[in-house]
């Protein structure tokens, strides 16, 4: 006689269905805890970096600060060697001060030159009252050599008019020359002073050193890096799905993770969104006019704002990761 075939259990396809249902349950779970945040994992801490580099060549006198230190906004951070600025400002300043006593002496000679001219119009004045007067008389008790005398004496007080007007006008002009000399000889002046200027570097703004690369008694060229001011200031930059713009807007709240900071999330707010995507500013942008165009979602820069103070309290440096939840706006 056979044996009854053994019934097949049930309790593997339980646990099975039970398990299928707790991942639905869990992945259901999420979406509807997440479904009002826009997230990424394509974000990272974003700041102001300023290269320093001086603005004329010379040679490194000191650099009174080191890698990582914080500096404040004007700050010296490098000292070039200022002693060929002295001499050119030491002669800009002679130069100055000689065009300053040549338009001094071109105005003298101006003035004098003017009270010529008005001595000579006035002599020519009293030979014209002369001339006048000797007409008016009886011609019987004039001789006719008194008249030629008031005639030539009248010519030759025009000509002497003439010649100190002439003088008037060209010592006027020597005053125009060296007024022009002496701006000329002022703007090298401020030119030698804002050459002495670039011999001491400052900081723009205040952050952290970095990437120092020289050191006192190097020559350096106009431009070369120094080094690296990190700006205090950080925010996000998040390069959100095109399709999850819709719902992101500035002003919008939002919390950051930062995975240098485990198990701390920041407040922050949404500042504004890049008008364009990623690829138009890449070095060779895609060109998609060759028929051969494929769809891809593109990612567009969204920048938010840190809006919690505790950021003063960690290391939160740009390039670092972070991962951004953005609550949306419906």
């Amino acid at each position: 006689m056979e044996s009854p075939t053994p019934r097949r259990s049930l309790r593997p396809f339980i646990i099975l269905a039970l398990v299928l249902g707790a991942i639905a349950l869990g992945c259901f779970a999420y979406w509807w805890l997440n479904r009002d945040y826009a997230t990424t994992d394509d974000a990272e801490i974003d700041g102001s970096i300023y290269t320093i580099s001086p603005q004329i060549a010379g040679r490194v006198v000191s650099i009174p600060v080191n890698d990582n230190q914080h500096v404040g906004a004007g700050q010296v951070l490098a000292v070039l060697d200022d002693r060929d600025a002295l001499v050119a400002l030491g002669r800009a300043q002679a130069d100055f001060a000689q065009a300053v006593a040549q338009t001094g002496q071109a105005r003298a000679q101006a003035q004098s030159a003017a009270a010529q001219l008005q001595e000579n119009n006035a002599n020519l004045q009293q030979a014209q009252q002369d001339f006048d007067r000797f007409r008016r008389v009886n011609p019987h008790a004039v001789t006719q050599q008194q008249i030629d005398a008031a005639t030539a004496t009248i010519a030759a007080a025009r000509a002497k008019c003439a010649a100190a007007a002439a003088d008037a006008a060209a010592m006027q002009a020597g005053v125009q020359a060296a007024l022009a000399q002496q701006q000329s000889a002022a703007v090298a002046l401020r030119n030698a002073r804002l050459q002495l200027s670039y011999t001491i570097i400052t900081a723009p703004a205040a952050g952290h050193i970095a990437m120092k690369t020289s050191e006192p008694g190097d020559v350096v060229a106009p431009g070369a890096a120094l080094m690296a001011v990190v700006g205090d200031p950080v925010w996000v930059t998040a390069n959100y799905k095109e399709t999850q713009l819709a719902g992101i807007h500035p002003g919008a709240t939002a919390t950051i993770a930062v995975d240098a900071v485990p198990g701390i999330t920041f407040k922050a707010r949404v500042d504004s969104i890049q008008y364009g995507t990623g690829s138009v500013f890449s070095l060779l942008p895609a060109q998609n006019a060759t028929g051969n165009y494929i769809k891809i979602v593109q990612r567009v820069p969204v920048k938010l704002i840190f809006d919690d103070p505790r950021i003063r309290q960690y290391l939160l440096a740009p390039g670092m990761s972070v991962e951004p939840s953005i609550v949306m706006n419906k």
